[in-house]
């Protein structure tokens, strides 16, 4: 697609600056409107954002911030930059909600914590916390971040300012990549040092990063706003913590699985009572409690924000009524608990104050989920529900409950999705035309694209931006160049953005607001850089991953069978494709195969990242072909390689 951008024709000014109300931002981003200015201004009368506790509780027991905390990639490249977020001070712009300002102030209140004698915490070096357990001879680590730089950088402050012990243990708290990526620069490849996590940690924390990995990635670009400049009128925060870090994951093997609740441990001197939460916020996932320390570790099944049900980037969709059992359950199974903390945000202290927390947390999600389903039995869809779905008064003035990252409106779309699918019942929504073909018939019955651009610059000018969004999406994908079009749409995001209390929602709207203006970005994620994450991951996966990427038509009739052996693991699996699907087996090689492939480990790990070439390997002589070449050809012309950077705001 040919790269749109109005933005040189206007006056810019500098990323992270405030730009005068009359001018654009570099990315093109407009001002807000007089009625976005209003529809801001009314948060404050609905939430006390003034309540000073939350403040109180994020800066309490600071022992020391970085004076300037920026991180570099293995390549020089910015991965973490703290001081980008220097202009959230203050009253909140008219760019952005009130209350997800209050929410960004807050995160990045960034530094070494101390949360009891011999607990501390490192926020604001990732998305996710690190937590520091002393031990009796050193510390017990949990959650080692997202990336080796980030993970170095921070246990590197805490030993500056805590001393230097060894560390006795490493806890994953759950699955998800912030939570364990940094691990090897905490440790080393090659550490005996225990580590601990949930039941299915390693099945888990890999499978969600190859065989949905690429479209992951693409619609992450979106949720968290990686584009996007950080400014009044670009990214502020995700809600969750102020972004992701995109530097080098790594991975290590547990050596002890927690599969059972209550199940106790005594790790460097240290009692642990830990709580399987597995299908909570992630399929495999623990918290714990600390008798000693009468500290509960939430991990991510609790958390100051509304999490998400669904996740906009793309998972499964999680159940609503068993999280919400989890969080009842650690509340009768730690009833003396007097400090919290967990993998994101801020701790809280005081058994009213936790208990209270907790409740109201553990019936968000039982609300949402009971009353989606009350209404779906009086026939009402998901659309109509999301709209319906509001929280009552004592959760909704919750801060810990408000749409920061999750919000009322998609995980009330999420359990409908859960219980009854995609489909809503309605025959017309049961085989609907593809966007583009039923976009041009909308746009021929509306009388053409001028009529279209009149009616929804009259709405605009009315404040209706859901509507003209809706209106919009539809000429742009009749006619994907018409520029006034995707102008309009593009500005229309802008006030949907600056408008939303939710992080992500503010960043998906910008994001496609810039793609509309600036094209698709050219570059994704660089496999290379999770090259350890990628060693570790099960060749299984690889091979389900391979049958995804089949090219079904393409397949029509074809039929082969390859021995793939790997010669310095000593695994063999045959590669079968018939019907147009592809099928693998681990086990003795087919002597009928067309053709053996004999090949290191580390030489598929390079093709899986993109260093070298099919046809490179299928010729180097650090490989063995038994059989026809021509087949094994033949077979991987029929892999498609997924597109890292497809379209989503036009066809």
């Amino acid at each position: 697609m040919a790269r749109l951008s109005l933005v040189p024709l206007l006056l810019l000014t500098a990323c992270g600056e405030e730009p005068d109300d009359n001018i654009l931002t570099r990315q093109g981003n407009m001002p807000a409107t007089a009625t976005t200015i209003e529809a801001n201004a009314k948060v404050p009368q609905t939430l006390d954002l003034a309540d000073p506790r939350d403040f109180e509780d994020a800066r309490r027991g600071l022992i020391a911030a970085p004076e300037a905390l920026q991180i570099t990639g293995p390549e020089g490249d910015l991965i973490w930059d703290m001081p980008s977020y220097d202009f959230i001070e203050g009253e909140a712009p008219d760019t952005v909600n009130p209350s997800l300002w209050r929410q960004a102030t807050l995160n990045n209140v960034h530094g070494l914590f101390e949360v009891a004698p011999r607990l501390y915490q490192l926020r604001g070096f990732d998305l996710s916390n690190m937590s520091i357990i002393e031990g009796d001879t050193g510390w017990i680590l949990v959650d080692p971040l997202t990336t080796e730089e980030t993970a170095a950088a921070a246990i590197a402050f805490a030993r500056e300012h805590l001393g230097t012990k060894p560390i006795s243990a490493v806890i994953f708290t759950h699955s998800h990549i912030d939570h364990f990526g940094g691990v090897l620069a905490v440790l080393g490849a090659n550490s005996d040092t225990e580590i601990i996590a949930p039941k299915g940690f390693m099945e888990e924390a890999t499978s969600e990063n190859v065989l949905a990995g690429s479209t992951m990635s693409r619609r992450s670009m979106f949720m968290y706003g990686s584009q996007l400049e950080h400014s009044p009128r670009g990214h502020v925060d995700s809600g969750l913590g102020k972004s992701p870090a995109f530097g080098s994951p790594g991975i290590i093997e547990p050596t002890q699985i927690i599969d059972t609740t209550g199940q106790a441990l005594t790790i460097d001197g240290v009692e642990f009572i830990f709580q399987n939460a597995a299908g909570s916020e992630a399929p495999a996932e623990l918290t714990f409690y600390l008798p000693q320390f009468k500290a509960f570790c939430g991990a991510e099944v609790v958390s100051r924000n509304m999490h998400n049900v669904y996740t906009l980037r793309g998972a499964q969709v999680r159940d609503a009524l068993k999280w919400s059992g989890y969080i009842d359950e650690a509340i009768h199974l730690f009833p003396d608990v007097e400090v919290y903390f967990a993998s994101h945000h801020w701790p809280l202290w005081g058994n009213d104050a936790i208990v209270d927390f907790l409740k109201k947390q553990r019936d968000s999600y039982a609300y949402i989920h009971d009353q989606t389903l009350r209404l779906a039995a009086m026939g009402y869809t998901p659309r109509e529900i999301a709209d319906m779905v509001e929280m009552p008064e004592s959760l909704r003035k919750s801060f810990p409950n408000r749409g920061y990252y999750g919000t009322v409106k998609h995980n009330a779309k999420a359990v409908y999705q859960r219980y009854f699918g995609w489909y809503d019942g309605n025959p017309a929504n049961l085989d609907p035309l593809p966007p583009e073909q039923s976009a041009k018939h909308y746009v021929k019955i509306m009388g053409g694209a001028n009529a279209i651009l009149e009616s929804a610059q009259d709405s605009f000018n009315d404040g209706e931006y859901r509507w003209v969004a809706e209106l919009l999406n539809q000429l742009v994908f009749a006619e994907p160049d018409n520029a006034r079009a995707r102008a309009l749409l593009a500005q229309t995001y802008d006030q949907l953005a600056y408008q939303a209390e939710s992080g992500p929602w503010r960043d998906v709207y910008l994001t496609g607001a810039l793609e509309l203006r600036q094209g698709t970005p050219t570059e994704g994620i660089d496999l290379a850089h999770a090259k350890n994450l990628i060693e570790k991951t099960p060749l299984d996966q690889f091979f389900t991953l391979m049958a995804a990427t089949l090219n079904g038509p393409k397949a029509d009739g074809k039929h082969y069978t390859l021995n793939i052996e790997f010669t310095d693991m000593g695994e063999t699996y045959v590669l079968e494709l018939e019907n147009s699907v592809l099928h693998h087996r681990e086990g003795e090689a087919d002597p009928g195969a067309d053709a053996t492939v004999r090949i290191t480990h580390p030489l598929f790990i390079k093709m899986l990242i993109g260093d070298v070439g099919v046809k490179d390997i299928l010729f180097s002589d650090d490989v063995s072909v038994e059989g026809g070449k021509l087949s094994l050809i033949q077979f991987f012309a029929l892999l498609d390689t997924p597109d890292p950077m497809f379209n989503i705001v036009t066809p």
